[in-house]
């Protein structure tokens, strides 16, 4: 096993996943500084869920390692990897995956009460991430109540309201329409710059990736030097309040 470099917070070495027998990961390797935000481009079928599920440790990697500021996150347990996912990363998926009983600030404050906070704290912490997403006059609403986009800002505030090391976003806006793609990155982007969180995102548009400081291209599942991303897509439908430890 060998060190991770001092100045990246995120590292992995030579990863291999299959699913079913079908390879999704063949040798990646990767570096991630703290702060920085990095794009994992390719198409459909190129590995990025799979990668970011490796690095953020849902997945073991079936060989190779993941290094989480120079601790193994490949020999975890499953519970210190759970609390690992829970206190240090967010994570945004392609749909919003909200609790359709939790209002829009509940939903948002649920990192911060998994944590025990009270739900005092917890709330003024949601509030202030749903402001600095345009959605705080949401915040009492349920997700039902909300468009896609909406749904999709509250996402990310809850991703960011206990202040992780790491957000890793699955093609974030895949689901929305093109004007409220731009407007949304452009808002996940600013608030991690502003709070010095890293980012790690998967997308298979070249217009997102350009937002990032670098980019990682994937294709069948091994790192490439280019892949040739379309620039434009079919629209589609439709700090915290509490100090934590690991």
């Amino acid at each position: 096993m060998v060190a991770p470099p001092d100045n990246d917070v995120l590292w992995a070495r030579a990863l291999h996943f299959s699913h079913s027998g079908s390879p999704a990961l063949t040798g990646v390797s990767l570096g991630v500084r703290q702060g920085e935000i990095l794009a994992v481009s390719g198409p459909r079928g190129a590995g990025k869920t799979t990668l970011l599920q490796c690095l953020s440790g849902q997945l073991l990697p079936q060989e190779g390692e993941v290094w989480f500021n120079s601790t193994p996150v490949h020999t975890m347990g499953p519970l210190v990897r759970e609390r690992l996912r829970r206190d240090r990363f967010g994570w945004i998926d392609p749909e919003p995956a909200l609790v359709p009983e939790l209002n829009a600030w509940e939903n948002t404050a649920l990192p911060l009460m998994l944590r025990g906070c009270a739900r005092r704290p917890a709330k003024t912490a949601a509030q202030e991430w749903l402001e600095r997403l345009d959605v705080g006059h949401l915040a009492r609403k349920r997700p039902h109540a909300l468009s896609m986009a909406e749904r999709q800002r509250v996402a990310i505030a809850r991703a960011l309201v206990h202040a992780p090391d790491i957000v890793f976003a699955d093609e974030p806006t895949a689901t929305l329409h093109l004007a409220d793609r731009a407007h949304v990155l452009r808002t996940l982007t600013a608030a991690a710059r502003s709070h010095a969180i890293t980012v790690v995102l998967a997308t298979s548009d070249a217009e997102i990736g350009a937002l990032a400081d670098r980019t990682v291209p994937l294709l069948d599942g091994r790192r490439v030097n280019t892949v040739h991303l379309p620039t434009e897509q079919p629209e589609a439908e439709g700090r915290a309040a509490c100090s934590l430890s690991v």
